[in-house]
């Protein structure tokens, strides 16, 4: 997320603690599902394998426990915790309701061709990754999209709430990434998105976003479903 407008020049070149950083890379692990669903591990085995000391590790595990993501368990280390069905639902339900209006709230503000660049270079991203069928750097650039779109919405607390849940869908659509067709649907519902907002179109916007979440949703649900898979 952007750094808040006024912060201290000293906060914003402030370096990650040590706890921060594992924090950050054991949820990166998480959510491409290096650490898949289920997944047990101890502090010494994490600490060994990024190279620090077990106390950063032990504070990383309790903020991953509040991100919903692990569960921590006294001399037992962490245990990565499964998505379900109901669980994706639910998670869809929220993103299907904030993120339209992300979408409408960033038309309405007019921002200039400059600072849309990185949703067009996200769209130019995920075109070259379709034409290439490069399904890993497809999901990136989509990722580049939705992330950088509620982070120029203007609205920092539904930012915040967006990437909440956000992080929760990225396991599922990296899990299910090949077993899906190619999103040529979805690739082209970004590029319509990013033409409503650049010309302010709010209503249009907002509209066009909440038909790509749902069927995005739609589709994800059916897959899962499909697939026999009880969680995620």
């Amino acid at each position: 997320m952007s750094v808040v407008a006024g912060a201290p020049a000293a906060r914003r070149a402030r370096p990650a603690t040590a706890a921060e950083a594992a924090h950050q890379r054991l949820k990166q692990m998480i959510l491409d599902n290096a650490l898949p669903p289920g997944t047990q591990r101890l502090e010494a085995e994490l600490a060994l394998e990024l190279g620090c000391s077990r106390t950063p590790i032990r504070e990383a595990m309790l903020r991953l426990e509040r991100d919903g993501l692990v569960a921590v368990t006294p001399r037992h280390g962490m245990r990565v915790l499964p998505v379900s069905l109901a669980d994706m639902r639910d998670i869809y339900d929220v993103l299907e309701s904030l993120e339209p209006k992300a979408a409408e709230l960033l038309a309405r503000r007019g921002l200039p061709a400059d600072e849309l660049a990185p949703l067009h270079s996200a769209c130019e991203a995920m075109e070259a990754a379709l034409a290439n069928e490069d399904r890993p750097a497809w999901a990136k650039a989509d990722e580049a999209f939705h992330s950088g779109l509620v982070d120029l919405c203007g609205n920092r607390r539904l930012a915040a709430m967006v990437m909440q849940v956000w992080d929760q869908a990225h396991r599922a659509r990296m899990l299910t990434l090949n077993l899906r067709p190619l999103p040529a649907a979805s690739t082209a519902e970004h590029r319509a998105i990013m033409v409503a907002i650049a010309a302010g179109d709010g209503d249009s916007a907002r509209e066009l976003y909440r038909l790509h979440r749902r069927r995005g949703g739609t589709e994800l649900m059916s897959l899962i479903e499909r697939s026999g898979l009880a969680w995620l």
